[in-house]
């Protein structure tokens, strides 16, 4: 082993003090929590064998190399959700878990959330780089064309095509204000009761809903659209289980719901416009649900948090 690849206590440390700010870049970019662990660990080995003492900034220079290596993970992920069967949707942040920067703006932690990075899927792997870059460190784009390997012009412009994409929609990634809660709070009060007239009344005319279940749980396997088909749908799915539960958390910074339905659970989330609910994400993939302690021992960390859980 040569001299550099000697890893020391302090740079360990360094790798450490970073590793909340990498895993919100990798998680980001990929929208899949067990992907971006993945990407981390081969961000560690990068670390582990580079030439330190060549290094000025370690954040950047780990940033850098946990982008690129995202980038890459993604080109390889879009291939195989292109095979999914239904509709693939992101991941919640396990219970607990520190991603991002302390530091970060409101702005900046509603990239987190479940609405932006279900929005962020219609970006190609270019496209999504340079708009999380952009938007969540606010880097200029000089410095975004020499982590992404692009000219600055490049880098310009496939912002300006990703905004376009994402366009009046971003409003939707902010979910931290009272009226979004209360919507959510009349919606969930509706849907455990069965009230169908209620709950229709909350949707936009454009509703949509999204469900997951991977090919291992019932989900429709095409978008829901319409408030009527979305209620009817909702109430339909509750009537063909006598036992239902209805349970109020936070993932992602925002307001969820986990339905129990017999033995099988959903995590819904909720995207607002304009005092209605436009968009419901109903996850039902058991491997994507892993991370809420759902299926853990009762001693584990996640388990002990469902304590913070609010049943209806």
């Amino acid at each position: 082993m040569t001299a550099h690849t000697e890893l020391r206590p302090a740079d360990a440390a360094a790798f450490e003090q970073h590793r909340a700010v990498l895993l919100g870049v990798a998680y980001r970019m990929l929208g899949s929590w067990w992907d971006a662990e993945d990407v981390l660990q081969d961000a560690w080995l990068r670390w582990h064998g580079a030439d330190r003492a060549a290094i000025d900034d370690p954040r950047r220079w780990l940033v850098t190399v946990t982008t690129r290596l995202a980038l890459d993970q993604l080109r390889s992920a879009r291939h195989r959700r292109e095979t999914y069967p239904g509709t693939w949707l992101p991941e919640p942040i396990p219970v607990g878990t520190e991603v991002g920067d302390p530091a970060e703006t409101a702005q900046q932690r509603d990239m987190l959330s479940l609405a932006a990075l279900r929005l962020m899927e219609q970006l190609t792997p270019p496209e999504r780089g340079v708009y999380l870059l952009r938007e969540t460190f606010e880097l200029p784009y000089a410095e975004i064309a020499d982590v992404l390997g692009l000219t600055e012009t490049n880098a310009r412009q496939l912002h300006r095509r990703a905004a376009d994409r994402i366009g009046d929609d971003r409003e939707r990634f902010s979910v931290d204000n009272a009226r979004h809660r209360d919507l959510v709070d009349r919606f969930m009060n509706a849907a455990a009761t069965g009230d169908r007239a209620a709950l229709q009344a909350l949707l936009a005319v454009e509703v949509t809903l999204w469900s997951d279940g991977g090919g291992k749980a019932r989900a429709a396997l095409n978008p829901v659209v319409g408030p009527s088909r979305v209620a009817r749908f909702l109430t339909g799915v509750a009537a063909k289980s006598p036992d239902v539960e209805w349970w109020f958390l936070e993932v992602n910074g925002g307001p969820a719901a986990l339905v129990r339905l017999g033995a099988r659970w959903s995590l819904m989330t909720w995207e607002t416009d304009r005092g209605r609910l436009v968009a419901i994400q109903l996850l039902a993939n058991p491997d994507k649900l892993r991370a809420l302690g759902l299926f853990a021992d009762e001693h584990s960390p996640a388990a002990v948090a469902r304590a913070a859980w609010r049943r209806l």
